[in-house]
């Protein structure tokens, strides 16, 4: 019996030590900066903001704008799409787990990896799984 993945959404003072924790230095060096770049290439309309922070109960992590808004989402494999604040987080997360998780045997390489793997499988249970899926794969 496959149990449901659930989150909680990190406090303020918390996001620094968990990052930190999971991914080291590489977290405002590497990961944040990418999501943000693969943010804006995703969705015209994002141009920054407040994000925020979500731990999975599984051991994953990702992170979302923090809007109220549909995102219209145009992507280099042919999908077209309008996705919420949260699935284009989730899928922005996802393309920099992917794409950081190539490139060495260190062990941000390996959490990268890891963490792509948790988040697949909390966002094949997200309401937005098939819109998603379309922009990432």
């Amino acid at each position: 019996m496959n149990k449901t993945i659930t989150r909680h959404q990190l406090d303020i003072n918390r996001r620094v030590s968990h990052t930190a924790a999971l991914f080291g230095v590489h977290f405002p060096m590497q990961f944040e900066p990418y999501v943000y770049s693969v943010t804006s290439g995703l969705a015209n309309e994002y141009h920054g903001g407040y994000w925020q922070f979500y731990t999975l109960s599984n051991g994953g992590f990702y992170m979302a704008p923090n809007a109220d808004q549909m995102f219209r989402v145009s992507c280099g494999n042919g999908y077209e799409g309008d996705l919420s604040a949260d699935a284009l987080g989730i899928a922005a997360c996802l393309y920099a787990y992917s794409h950081l998780s190539f490139g060495g045997n260190d062990a941000f390489v390996e959490t990268c990896a890891e963490q792509y793997h948790l988040l697949r499988d909390y966002m094949l249970e997200h309401a937005e799984a098939r819109g998603i899926l379309g922009a990432i794969d």
